[in-house]
């Protein structure tokens, strides 16, 4: 078993790497390290798992990996652009169009439907109404839910929920989708589904998919799996 970052990628197939990165906090006058020291490399249209047990620090390296939080020490690179050497608003210009998120809890927004709620992402981009909606619709018929624009959170299923969470975070096309337990809720054959649901999206649309799951099942349908120990990745081989 090797570091995560023995898996080395050509400089033009390279998406996303993580270059010594460590995480701190603090509790009370202890510090605590969650990351240390920690490489990591994607490269353009992977499918990544990242398994650990919990409190390993899976979530957290995903929200710093999105830049929904920032590094105690290291960089993290983008196609090349170190992130956090950008502003604020660049970041969250750069989240909108380039990353989608998929969690445990769906968040979506219990007042709207689920066309509507799959266009927040266009909407903060002050897209279009009419190209927004489009794409919306389109992103809802892929994944399965193209007769239910108009029902809101409360008339679906939780599976259903989640896949209205997964055209939320594709909307965009973005080019890297970060999932934290998005199985974490769902029963095995709902949790299937969805895992089918990611590889299509990664055939279809060209993403790039990191996901941090205890779901051995959805392992299986990686192209790599990394094990967080210690602060730091370790390659696994898919069984």
């Amino acid at each position: 078993m090797s570091d995560g970052a023995a898996a080395a990628k050509s400089s033009d197939s390279l998406l996303l790497r993580a270059q010594a990165l460590g995480k701190n906090y603090y509790d009370g006058d202890r510090e605590v390290r969650v990351l240390r020291d920690l490489e990591f490399q994607a490269g353009v249209g992977e499918l990544i798992a990242i398994v650990g047990q919990s409190g390993t620090g899976k979530s957290t390296l995903l929200h710093v990996l999105g830049s929904l939080d920032t590094p105690s020490t290291g960089k993290v690179f983008f196609d090349g652009h170190d992130l956090f050497a950008a502003d604020s608003s660049a970041l969250a210009e750069f989240r909108n169009r380039n990353l989608g998120f998929v969690f445990q809890f769906h968040y979506l927004l219990a007042d709207f439907t689920a066309i509507e709620n799959v266009m927040m992402p266009g909407m903060i981009a002050r897209m279009g109404d009419r190209e927004n909606r489009a794409r919306a619709a389109e992103m809802l018929a892929l994944v399965g839910l193209g007769d239910k624009l108009d029902r809101r959170p409360g008339e679906l299923s939780g599976g259903e929920q989640q896949r209205v969470a997964v055209a939320r975070a594709v909307v965009m096309r973005p080019r890297l989708v970060l999932a934290d337990e998005p199985t974490g809720n769902l029963d095995p054959h709902t949790a299937d589904e969805v895992h089918q649901l990611f590889t299509m999206l990664n055939r279809e649309l060209g993403i790039t998919l990191v996901v941090a799951t205890h779901n051995d099942r959805l392992t299986q349908v990686m192209s790599r799996r990394l094990r967080l120990r210690d602060g730091r990745l370790f390659e696994e081989g898919i069984h």
